[in-house]
């Protein structure tokens, strides 16, 4: 729903506001005065100056806040209303959001004064005022230069919101009442854009993982693969120890939303080529179209799809297969017997190309750059095989020396080798350099990568055994970034996942919103989907209107779930916050009153994982001044009876002005109209008391009547001499009087010269 509320709750300070609507009048008489053309509209731009306010009335003032030069800029930086007893630094920060420290900052605290990064601000008579600090001028004034950067001094503007900030000094650290925020952005980028949002719990956009439903429909799971074209989840199972009245032993395929079983396929030809009932043990890859490739114990290796009675497949000789994968033609596959590598034809068996290497159990083939990564692990060697040669090309170290068995697997999208060993995973690039160490708190045992988003997705397994002090027996699943090796997500925690009856293994949907997780232990493979935060893509800006006007603040944010929202606002400089009465869509719209000048807005994103504000924004409030066109010109005077005719009546024009038709004169004697009413006229000279003057609630008409009309006149401004000319002045809104998009729209309402309309 749109909330239109006549009055933002709370009163603001009446001192505060009776300064801004007396500054808002003494504005526009300048700009007239100055002979701005009628409809003229002030305009903002990169270089256009922008003003935030303090939780203390505190004015703050940047020369420039978008387009920023990355390599480098000075900028303007003036203030006002600043108390005397407090010092401050100005300077670029990191914005953190209301009633957080901005930090850190360009430049760091300045105590030395020979910063040019950074300002310091002090009362006058400081002990710091001179070549440390400046002092504040008369009424809490500074003007000064910073020089800023994108990056610097652990600041990262293209990571970070960055705003350039007034803060208290290191005195009085904890004072967050000289924190004024005006949010910049360097070349290429808008204000705000890289935080999102104001995280409240957890930071805007953070990504977690929840379960969502547990499958123990595939007996006890070993492997996974999501189908990449029928999108069906093959899972290669054993049989549980516990359900010895059903051999759940084979490849079971299973719908990946609810876990049902759509087909079982038990049976795989043996050392004789007669069919038995058999484990799938390692899936290789996927069939076009529909399923999989899979090694069956001890050395069987088979195909099959859903709907199958049996597995096709072949025995192979020599010792029991221990790793397998997609060879380099779709009828090959990559088979591991220990030490030995081979490449064997699928319908037959037969090996085109063996390679024994110094040891190993377990490889990862990377075909986009010719090559295979075989792991010793009990040497504690990674060695490289080139594929088109079969030859050993490179041989590497495991760092910390022989351990316990994990995997081995290749990013498709860098050709990095992530390998688990123990309790940690090492990465190597594609060159064999070891380039990331991921320490966890459990045994990893299986990655997973996802191309569309760049994230490695790692499950940990505890070891199971309770008496060792580190096992809890529950497991871990992490997400990394494969080029930052960052964590990409929450850690999520898997209860009851141990390695005591098997490795577990991974699944993940392409572009990450779902992830599949086995354990043997429990017999159940877990569906887990993804969770984000609230992250801000569009938020408002501050706003400048006139008493009446329309106005309008829109804030948009994207999570999972969808996120709900509701405004808020504070008439207390952001010290205080309430919701506003049925605020709850993304556009807020009401009637801009000199009441809530100001006021404060910002719009509170929440979903189940966390909730997200937006920076708080300023309403302005500036009084009307006057109709669209000024007061209507009066009539001139009957010269031919010396009786002034009727004036033409003076329209205040201010929405809380009303307004009727002027009064007429006879024989000289003028008549008051009752809002900006006329004057007539005796022979041409003014009436002696004729006019009356008009009212507008907090202010009249700015130009009254017309040429010998009388004036409308306001405790602002009278027409005066302008009126005398018999001029038309058209009105000028101070600030924008329409900013459409990034969040902000200003619609002005019609006025209707009809007799009691606003």
């Amino acid at each position: 729903m749109t909330s239109t509320p006549g009055t933002a709750p709370g009163t603001p300070p009446g001192d505060r506001s009776r300064l801004r609507r007396r500054a808002g009048t003494a504005a526009v008489a300048a700009l007239l005065l100055a002979g701005v053309p009628a409809g003229a509209a002030v305009s903002a731009d990169a270089d256009t100056p922008k003003t935030a306010t303090g939780p203390q009335g505190q004015k703050l003032t940047v020369s420039a806040t978008t387009g920023l030069d990355p390599a480098g800029q000075k900028i303007r930086v003036q203030g006002e209303g600043y108390g005397l007893t407090t010092g401050i630094y100005v300077a670029l920060c990191k914005d953190n959001g209301d009633n957080r420290v901005p930090s850190p900052c360009l430049g760091g605290a300045d105590m030395s004064g020979g910063s040019k990064t950074s300002q310091w601000i002090v009362p006058p008579g400081d002990p710091y005022e001179g070549d440390l600090a400046s002092a504040f001028g008369p009424g809490g004034t500074f003007d000064v230069e910073i020089e800023i950067t994108e990056k610097g001094d652990g600041l990262d503007c293209a990571e970070v919101a960055c705003s350039v900030v007034t803060r208290a000094d290191h005195r009085a650290a904890g004072n967050r009442t000289q924190d004024v925020r005006i949010p910049v952005a360097f070349a290429g980028r808008e204000p705000g854009e890289p935080g999102g949002g104001e995280g409240v719990d957890v930071p805007a956009g953070t990504v977690s993982y929840k379960s969502a439903a547990e499958f123990t429909t595939a007996g006890k799971p070993l492997d996974l693969l999501l189908h990449p074209d029928s999108k069906k989840l093959y899972v290669g199972a054993d049989n549980l120890p516990d359900t010895a009245d059903v051999d759940e032993r084979g490849l079971h395929v299973l719908n990946p939303e609810d876990g049902t079983s759509e087909s079982w396929i038990s049976q795989a030809p043996g050392s004789t080529g007669a069919l038995r009932a058999s484990a799938a043990a390692r899936i290789a890859g996927p069939l076009p179209g529909d399923g999989v490739v899979y090694n069956y114990p001890l050395r069987g290796v088979g195909s099959a799809k859903s709907g199958d009675e049996a597995a096709s497949g072949v025995w192979l000789a020599g010792s029991t297969i221990t790793d397998i994968a997609p060879g380099t033609t779709p009828d090959t596959v990559l088979v591991a017997q220990g030490a030995t590598l081979s490449e064997i034809e699928r319908a037959t068996g037969t090996a085109t190309r063996t390679l024994t290497l110094p040891g190993g159990t377990r490889f990862a083939a990377d075909p986009e750059r010719g090559a295979v990564w075989y792991t010793d692990f009990t040497a504690g060697k990674l060695h490289r095989v080139d594929l088109a040669s079969f030859t050993v090309t490179g041989s590497f170290d495991l760092p910390g020396g022989p351990g316990m068995a994990g995997f081995t697997e290749t990013d498709p999208a860098t050709g990095a080798v992530w390998v688990g060993v123990d309790r940690s995973v090492l990465v190597f690039d594609a060159a064999g350099t070891l380039v990331k160490t991921l320490v966890g708190k459990d045994l990893a045992r299986d990655a997973a990568f996802d191309t569309a988003t760049g994230r490695a997705y790692v499950v940990w397994q505890d070891g199971g055994d309770l008496s060792d002090p580190a096992n809890d027996n529950n497991g871990t699943l992490t997400v990394y970034g494969t080029e930052d090796f960052a964590p990409a997500a929450k850690d999520l925690s898997l209860p009851g996942n141990h390695s005591q009856a098997g490795a577990a293994s991974l699944a993940v949907e392409p572009g990450g919103a779902t992830v599949f997780v086995t354990s043997p232990a429990e017999g159940k493979i877990t569906r887990l989907v993804r969770q984000v935060s609230p992250l801000v893509t569009r938020a408002p800006e501050d706003l400048t209107a006139k008493e009446g006007e329309e106005v309008a603040l829109t804030a948009e944010a994207e999570g999972a779930p969808e996120p709900t929202v509701r405004w808020q606002v504070s008439t207390d400089g952001a010290q205080t916050w309430q919701d506003v009465e049925g605020a709850t869509e993304p556009a807020l719209t009401f009637t801009a009153r000199t009441a809530q000048d100001g006021y404060r807005y910002r719009a509170e994103f929440r979903n189940e994982v966390g909730t997200t504000r937006t920076a708080a924004v300023t309403l302005t409030v500036t009084p009307a001044t006057g109709g669209d066109s000024g007061g209507d010109t009066g009539g001139t005077g009957d010269a031919s009876n010396g009786s002034g005719s009727t004036g033409g009546d003076g329209s205040t024009g201010g929405d809380g002005g009303t307004q009727s038709s002027g009064g007429s004169t006879t024989d000289g004697s003028g008549s008051t109209g009752t809002t900006g009413g006329s004057t007539g006229t005796s022979g041409g000279s003014p009436a002696a008391a004729g006019g009356s003057t008009g009212t507008a609630g907090d202010s009249g008409s700015t130009v009254g009547g017309g040429v010998a009309g009388g004036t409308g006149t306001a405790a602002t401004s009278g027409g005066g001499s302008l009126a005398a000319t018999g001029a038309t002045v058209m009105s000028v809104t101070l600030g924008a009087a329409a900013l459409v998009g990034t969040g902000v729209l200003v619609h002005r309402r019609a006025r209707r010269r009809t007799e009691g309309a606003l």
